[in-house]
């Protein structure tokens, strides 16, 4: 048995409050609105003038007929919130996306829905997406999704810039039943991808021009390789493979071909990314050159190299590098603090080393998003400088 004076311990509960609960309450529907929302159409107005003109006849006059048309219409507008609040539910939907995304390149894309519910189809349903908090009709309506069915729908994408693009989530809508009522849902499904700079084709004085200047930088020396660079009498130890048997039958001696090697040609790409504020809109158009740049070289074979402000990415060939560096150049952002004069920040080290790549018999592109005097003093050691700032005026 306790003693009179020892305390009893009990769990603690806490205590039931009006207050507390309504907090929940509120909580809820914040909860539930968030991603579910219902608003009337055009139809579902008239719907509901015409409900309550029946409610305000029937308690007026007290007649039987009109309370039965008045339960009617209201049992009209309950079932219209059920059945259209089944369309939205038990739905898988997944949204593929290119692996790679041009800015003004159309594109296609796809939403892949399925009907998870065992027994009930899906009516008159809309997709969208959710882009920075505004619905972005995609000009997709399903008007019927049988149960445990599935389906592919593509539509077209247009992106207009680079950088990266962010799809917060998907809004279904949809009228079923009766047209009364448009629900909505939205689901939380994110995707982001970075968009490419947009490529455009060079000038044809300039592709011209960087074409002349790569073989006019080659350097072939003998080597294993297909051109043919010299013939010379056969030598013991020498591989008879490389016997050129037209030449020795007229000549009647056995003569050897000799052939180029086939060297690796090589550029870099360089882009300064500090500038004024109000040259802002000359760098996008540098970024979209040097992008362009890159697509050029790639389909000529060179391996490419970047010098995008202080980041450097080695020379490398193939697609994969190619859109490792669009990618960068993607993701690129000007900075705008910049000071003319003196107070200038100093140029990134690999912008000083383009001259000893240019000595090596490598091929260096400067591009330049407006004139500073620290940039065209480097324009002597480079093979190529374009000024975007003067209409894609070309340097020495």
């Amino acid at each position: 048995m306790h003693r009179k004076d020892s305390p009893v311990y009990t769990p603690y509960a806490s205590p039931f409050t009006p207050h507390r609960f309504l907090k929940r309450l509120r909580d809820f529907f914040r909860w539930f609105y968030r991603y579910r929302s219902i608003r009337l159409t055009s139809e579902g107005t008239r719907f509901v003038l015409l409900t309550l003109a029946v409610g305000v006849a029937a308690i007026n006059t007290g007649n039987n007929l009109l309370y039965l048309l008045l339960a009617m219409l209201l049992s009209l507008i309950i079932v219209s919130g059920l059945l259209s609040e089944q369309c939205l539910k038990q739905l898988d939907i997944r949204r593929l996306l290119p692996e790679h995304l041009f800015a003004n390149r159309p594109t296609t894309a796809a939403f892949s829905i399925a009907n998870k519910k065992p027994r009930l189809p899906t009516f008159s349903l809309r997709v969208m997406d959710v882009v920075e908090d505004k619905a972005v009709d995609r000009g997709i309506h399903l008007l019927h999704l049988a149960p445990q069915a599935s389906t592919l729908q593509p539509y077209p994408l247009l992106i207009g810039r680079r950088g990266p693009y962010r799809i917060e989530g998907i809004k279904l809508l949809t009228r079923f039943p009766f047209g009364l009522f448009i629900k909505a849902a939205t689901l939380p499904l994110a995707s982001e991808v970075v968009v490419y700079p947009e490529l455009t084709p060079l000038p044809d004085r300039l592709s011209h021009d960087l074409t002349t200047l790569g073989h006019e930088q080659a350097t072939p020396r003998r080597g294993p390789g297909v051109e043919l660079s010299n013939l010379r009498g056969y030598q013991v130890g020498d591989d008879s493979r490389a016997i050129h048997w037209k030449t020795s039958a007229r000549q009647s001696q056995l003569m050897l071909k000799e052939t180029e090697s086939e060297d690796q040609r090589r550029v870099t790409l360089a882009l300064p990314t500090v500038m004024p504020p109000e040259q802002l809109q000359s760098f996008e158009r540098a970024v979209t050159l040097t992008a362009s740049l890159a697509a050029f070289f790639q389909e000529r074979g060179y391996a490419i190299g970047l010098l995008l402000g202080d980041q450097e990415i080695q020379q490398g060939v193939g697609m994969g590098h190619l859109y490792t560096l669009l990618r960068a150049l993607g993701l690129c952002q000007a900075t705008s603090s910049f000071t003319p004069g003196p107070g200038s920040p100093p140029l990134p080290a690999g912008f000083h080393r383009l001259g000893e790549r240019t000595a090596k018999g490598e091929l260096t592109i400067l591009v330049l998003p407006w004139a500073d005097t620290c940039l065209t003093a480097l324009t002597g050691d480079v093979s190529r400088t374009i000024r975007i700032d003067e209409g894609l005026r070309e340097g020495p």
